[in-house]
């Protein structure tokens, strides 16, 4: 195993679900299975049963006792398998999972949040192999898309949390500002609510090195710009993007936002939004539950959800971020591949899988298990709508890590003032500079 794995999955701690929504839940974990997912299958007809390892991502406190539960019940509906899932909190799966690869034992499958150095090692198998042609018509093929290397799928969705316009109901209303759905609209309505109460901020904006490339995606995005085009390459000083940004440092500029954009983190954001103090801010599908930690009900600001503004004539696009299953090329036999497949239409039926989906929180990555959430939950259906057209970072690319820098440094560096076509221009030369090399 190269060195090169392990230093950069050390480094890929911080880039887990956490930008999601997903937390960390004490670090508690289960006991390693009995056999690694190298071990051979038994023969067909041997009476043996298949052993498959799982590891998997801990999101919160419920995650260990329901996947003892799926796991149980996975096991009494398939006598001929042996299903052993461990559960793995966020701060330790990237060490866990590395050290078990480096030993020779990889899981057989892992839910996580990365695949692409995985796969650059050729450690993956393709997630058609693996899984069935009735489940994978299920995901939606936006999320599929973003674990595509070279024209083939190496992972599929776990869980998924996409972004929104969120806005306070009541201080809109009393200051008598319909929400915006356009750039035009959004400064008009943040300066009609600056004139109505100097003391609120109307907009929020996150710049820091937290996210700041969920504010550059929001607005490039929302301005038919991206970070690559058709072809993969990539397009960071493209016209519509250079227009976004000096558009989203015009708000910051009119002080129509929150003062301080290269510190105050989406969580300040959610803070102020949460005590009243911000009009509207772009904030993931989790923020409800945020907003309405320790207080009673009564409390929690009248708030509502919208499509983010885009730029007149623009489609309003929703920036969204999940996780995956994959599966490690072990050397499985036929019957193993067939067991492995067994296991993901089980964890994929639309009951199990919107019950999965609901406990933790999140939105689902399948098209069946949308229509049940947003019938069961009728806070969720608006989401359910958004997440099926979300866009999402190139992170499968191998220059995406110093991308996703290099925006926030062209941000904080044109907050101070920098000419942004100048900042896009030097940041577009590097990194077709590291492409090329």
């Amino acid at each position: 195993m190269k060195r090169l794995l392990a230093v950069l999955l050390a480094v890929m701690m911080v880039l887990s679900l956490a930008a999601c929504g997903g937390g960390n839940s004490g670090g508690q974990t289960s006991e390693p299975p009995a056999s690694s997912g190298g071990d051979p299958a038994p023969a067909e007809g041997s009476g043996e049963k298949i052993d498959i390892s799982v590891i998997a991502a801990q999101y919160g406190q419920k995650t260990s006792d329901w996947w003892a539960n799926f796991q149980k019940e996975f096991n009494e509906a398939n006598q001929n398998i042996n299903l052993n899932v461990e559960v793995v909190s966020w701060n330790d799966i990237y060490t866990v999972v590395n050290t078990r690869i480096s030993n020779g034992a990889a899981p057989d499958i892992l839910n996580i949040d990365v695949f692409a150095d995985y796969q650059a090692e050729g450690l993956l198998l393709p997630a058609e192999d693996y899984v069935s042609a009735e489940t994978y018509a299920k995901f939606y093929p936006a999320f599929l898309d973003q674990s595509v290397v070279d024209g083939t799928v190496w992972a599929v969705p776990d869980l998924a949390s996409a972004r929104a316009l969120y806005y306070n109901v009541d201080i809109l209303e009393a200051a008598e500002v319909e929400v915006p759905t356009t750039w035009a609209e959004l400064e008009a309505a943040c300066q009609k609510l600056q004139a109505y109460d100097s003391s609120i901020y109307p907009w929020g904006i996150d710049m820091t090195t937290d996210e700041g490339q969920a504010a550059f995606a929001y607005y490039i995005w929302n301005n038919g710009g991206d970070f690559t085009d058709a072809d993969g390459n990539w397009t960071l000083n493209s016209p519509e993007n250079v227009e976004a940004i000096e558009f989203a440092i015009g708000l910051v500029n009119s002080k129509l936002t929150n003062s301080d954009p290269a510190n105050e983190t989406r969580y300040t954001l959610q803070d102020l939004f949460g005590a009243g103090q911000l009009a509207m801010m772009i904030g993931p599908n989790s923020i409800p539950t945020y907003i309405a930690v320790d207080k009673d009900p009564a409390d929690v600001i009248n708030y509502g959800t919208a499509p983010i503004p885009t730029n007149e004539g623009k489609p309003s696009v929703s920036a969204g971020v999940m996780d995956r299953f994959m599966c490690f090329d072990n050397g499985h036999s036929d019957e193993k591949i067939e067991a492995i497949k067994t296991f993901f239409d089980f964890f994929y039926e639309d009951q199990r899988y919107s019950d999965w989906v609901l406990m933790e929180d999140f939105l689902p990555a399948t098209s069946t298990g949308g229509e049940i959430v947003a019938a069961a939950d009728e806070r969720m259906a608006a989401w359910v709508d958004i997440v099926g057209s979300c866009k999402f970072y190139p992170t499968a690319k191998a220059e995406w890590a110093n991308v996703k820098q290099g925006v926030i440094n062209v941000e904080q560096q044109a907050l101070m003032g920098g000419n942004v076509q100048e900042l896009l221009d030097e940041l577009q030369a590097e990194i077709e500079a590291e492409a090329a090399g």
